[in-house]
Order: structure tokens, then C-alpha cells, then sequence
């Protein structure tokens, strides 16, 4: 099948500034045009059934179809946007998608890309590509898969969508070997492409066609239910909010818009406690979606994203530091101040080329950033000693992880983590303001907290919760 691209894709040698000029404009014809009908199908089905067999009140829906009407050109855009809501049924995505009209609904690069259980949405090749048309990344869960948490490599992929690069390295999780033994059945490649980095793997079988590599999907709109599963209690209150929404904000570049929303009904359309047939939606409810406005992200997250750009220019300087160190020790005429000073004389602290990578954690250092200064020198040997260990640092910078990837210090590390729990507590106290402004009365301040609910079984699918009473399924 043809390619609609402005080049083939590029090897995983290719220089981050060639990959740049070259990137894949977008998926094929037959792609965009299969997305599209997939996407405009199910928002109008989910329409007809929204406002032809129940009752529809939408709050900010108006501001809301602005922000995207200003999203539409994608050269235009300045950061992705992300959309977080509570979680309250199965059917919350995509039935709260039907109140968008359907000038909106065919268009795939402006509608948002979500999360979707991997053993549900992506258990055969057939749901698989239905699923990858309808602009959903497979997600493992962790209470029953050893390949679910914050640091899944679908994760990297949203990051990847949210920021401003479109991404034809190899990605966070590619695993290029595992991709051409397994020949597993969710194989999902877009017809056109061939690999070399183009897909993704979430468990070492699957393959996964990555979108971030297209340029029409930088600074796209992704949606997260940050609560992780379905949560229904009569007074429509949260559980705590998982990291993945944390790494989304901290991790993005540019730092992405958030905008927090709440919807109440789809509780009652899809009730857990609902008989047969329960495949089957429920009429005759009345449905509420409120949008909320975005945040002002320098005020709210601003601190901790400084934080944590911090923490990555300290782990990333510890990394290269030993790099640095262990070229000395391999060398053994080299003496450790040298390799500091070539270390230095590459690494510019302000260098905004290379604070923007530091900041980021990830390795798309342009060549300007990655040229060798010239050392000045009156001992040839020293100088091209130290030219030798700049040529080694190089090659070093060029193997660290890619953006999405993090350290074991920066996954499981103490700061690390407090920075995480604090960003999720911020997301969810937007989205509480919106559910205490529909008339709930405000929660208890404990509920947002993991530990609140740890009394909970963790490998159970279905169940009550002896928190709160509330009904709770792991989809």
C-alpha cells in the first residue's frame, strides 16, 4: 500500500536534527480515512443514543468547542492539551464523546487519544485495529499484569503525543527483535510501514503502531480517567488519582494545557449493578458533562515541574559523570578532572538547547548542542586525549534513554515520587471544585489518598469497597 509521507521512514541511526526535517508527515490515506470513519461513527451513534434516549445538560460545552476550533491547525498549536475526568462507567468513553458535534467528529487530529484495557480492547488483532482507528493506546493494569504501572511503555507514547516533536526514533519500548519473532496476533502496524522504529511493544509479543512518529499528531489532545478504574458511590466522589496523569504534566514539551471536567449519568446508564442484559446501555437517564476552564499550568504546576526538571539534570549529570568516569578507568592515562573538563565543555549550563533536553529527560539533542568545542591546548597529547573522551561522551549521550524513558532514580526514587503523588493531588482537587459546584457536598480529604484504600483487594475485578460502600470495577 502507498505511502502518504514526505520521506521513508528513517533508520534508528539518523541524527535527531535529519529525523526532524524528515519526519512522517501522517498515516496513510487509508488509515486516516478508516480513523476517521471509525471516530465519526461511534461519537454519532453515542449521540443518538445521548440525546435521542435520554436527557442532556452540558456545562462549559461552548468554551470547550473553542479550544478546539483554535486546536484545529495543527502548525498553529503551542501545547497539547489534556483532558481529565472521574470514572464512573464503562461506557464514560466514548458515550460522553456524543455531545460533540459532528462537524467535530470525523476530524482525528483533533479529537483526543485515550487509554484502553489492554486485555479488553486489544485481546485479538480485530478489536486491536478497531481500537488503534479509534485513537486508543493499549494499557496494561497493574493489580493483573506484570506489564501495567505508571512506567508501561504506552505511557511514553502519550507523552510523546503531547509534546511539540514528532518522533521517528526508536521508541520508549520498542523492541525491534521480540516485534519480528513473536508474530503475535495484535500485530497492528499501519499497512505502509515497515518498523525501524515505528511501533512499540507493551509486553515484549504485541506490536504497536506508535502515532507519535506523524507530525499531523505533535501537540495532540489526550484524555485519562486518572482514577485507573470505575468508581460509582451515590455521591459521585473519587478515589485517588494514579501517576500516570502526573507523568503526562511533568514529562510533556512544551508543558501541555489541562483542562478538568466531571460527568455524572453514565453511573446510572451503565450501573454495575445492572441485570441482564448487561452489555446493553440504559435509557431514559439524564446525563451532565461539565467542562471545566484551563488551568493556568504555570500557577498550579509550575513549582513542581521545575522540581522536576531538577531531578533530571542531577540524575542525568550522575549518569554522565560515571560515563565519564568509567571512560577514565577504561583509558588509564586519562585523569578525572579531564574528563570533567570535556564533560564541561559540552554540557553548557546555559545552553538553552541543552536545558530544554535536561529538563525534558530525554535525548533529542540537536547537533549544535552535541558539536565538540574546540580545546584549547598546548599539550597535543592532552588535547586530543580530551577530544577522544568528548568523542566517547558523545556516543554516551546518544544511547541515553529516549524521551518517556526514565532512570530506576527517576521512576522509584523518594523526590521522584513525592513530585507524582503531589501533581495528582492538584489534578484532582480541580476536578473536585467541579463536582462540589454541581451541589456534592465536599469529600473527605483522605479519599485522595492511596494509602486511604489499601484495605481494598488489589487482584479482584469486581467488587464493594469497604472504604466507602462504593462499587468498583478494574476494567
Amino acid at each position: 500500500m502507498a505511502s502518504d509521507t514526505r520521506s521513508s521512514p528513517e533508520s534508528p541511526a539518523t541524527t535527531n536534527a535529519a529525523m526532524k526535517t524528515h519526519a512522517l508527515e501522517q498515516p496513510s490515506l487509508s488509515w486516516r480515512m478508516s480513523s476517521s470513519l471509525v471516530l465519526g461513527a461511534t461519537s454519532m451513534l453515542c449521540r443518538g443514543f445521548l440525546y435521542g434516549l435520554n436527557t442532556v445538560e452540558t456545562t462549559g460545552l461552548d468554551r470547550f468547542l473553542e479550544i478546539l476550533d483554535k486546536r484545529k491547525d495543527v502548525d498553529k498549536r503551542e501545547r497539547g492539551l489534556i483532558t481529565v475526568c472521574n470514572h464512573v462507567s464503562v461506557m464514560d468513553d466514548p458515550l460522553m464523546w456524543g455531545i460533540l458535534p459532528a462537524s467535530y467528529a470525523f476530524n482525528p487530529t483533533n479529537l483526543r487519544w485515550g487509554l484502553g484495557a489492554h486485555d479488553i480492547c486489544f485481546k485479538n488483532k480485530a478489536l486491536s485495529t478497531f481500537f488503534s482507528l479509534g485513537q486508543v493506546l493499549p494499557t496494561h493494569r497493574a493489580s493483573y499484569s506484570p506489564h501495567g504501572g505508571a512506567f508501561q511503555s504506552t505511557i511514553p507514547q502519550a507523552i510523546r503525543l503531547l509534546s511539540a516533536q514528532p518522533f521517528s526514533n526508536l521508541q520508549p519500548g520498542s523492541l525491534d527483535a521480540a516485534s519480528s519473532k513473536a508474530g503475535g496476533s495484535n500485530d497492528i502496524h499501519d499497512p505502509f510501514t515497515s518498523g525501524d522504529g515505528l511501533t512499540y511493544t507493551t509486553d515484549g509479543t504485541d506490536s504497536i503502531v506508535a502515532p507519535s512518529v506523524y507530525a499531523q499528531n505533535r501537540l495532540a489532545w489526550v484524555h485519562i480517567f486518572p482514577e485507573g478504574c470505575i468508581h460509582q458511590h451515590p455521591s459521585m466522589t473519587m478515589r485517588y488519582f494514579k501517576w500516570g496523569v502526573a507523568r503526562l504534566i511533568l514529562e510533556s514539551e512544551p508543558m501541555p494545557d489541562v483542562l478538568p471536567m466531571f460527568i455524572d449519568g453514565t453511573q446510572n446508564i451503565m450501573s454495575e449493578e445492572r441485570t441482564f442484559p448487561r452489555f446493553l446501555p440504559r435509557g431514559g437517564k439524564k446525563f451532565h458533562i461539565t467542562f471545566g476552564e484551563l488551568l493556568d499550568m504555570e500557577a498550579k504546576f509550575g513549582d513542581l515541574r521545575r522540581k522536576w526538571r531538577e531531578l533530571v539534570r542531577k540524575d542525568r549529570l550522575r549518569a554522565l559523570g560515571e560515563a565519564a568516569e568509567d571512560d577514565v578507568s577504561k583509558k588509564g592515562r586519562a585523569s578525572s578532572s579531564s574528563a570533567w573538563a570535556s564533560l564541561s565543555s559540552l554540557w553548557p549550563s546555559k545552553s538553552a538547547a541543552t536545558s530544554t533536553t535536561l529538563a525534558s529527560g530525554f535525548n533529542e539533542i540537536s547537533p549544535a548542542a552535541t558539536t565538540t568545542t574546540p580545546i584549547s591546548s598546548n599539550d597535543s597529547d592532552t588535547q586530543l586525549q580530551l577530544q577522544n573522551q568528548s568523542t566517547a561522551f558523545q556516543r554516551r549521550s546518544r544511547s541515553q534513554p529516549t524521551m518517556g524513558e526514565l532512570s530506576e532514580e527517576l521512576k522509584y526514587g523518594a523526590e521522584a515520587q513525592a513530585l507524582r503523588i503531589e501533581v495528582a493531588r492538584r489534578v484532582r482537587d480541580e476536578i473536585e471544585k467541579l463536582r462540589v459546584g454541581l451541589g456534592y457536598p465536599k469529600d473527605d480529604p483522605k479519599l485522595g489518598l492511596a494509602e486511604t484504600w489499601a484495605k481494598d483487594p488489589t487482584e479482584a475485578r469486581r467488587f464493594k469497597s469497604s472504604v466507602d460502600g462504593s462499587l468498583v470495577t478494574k476494567e
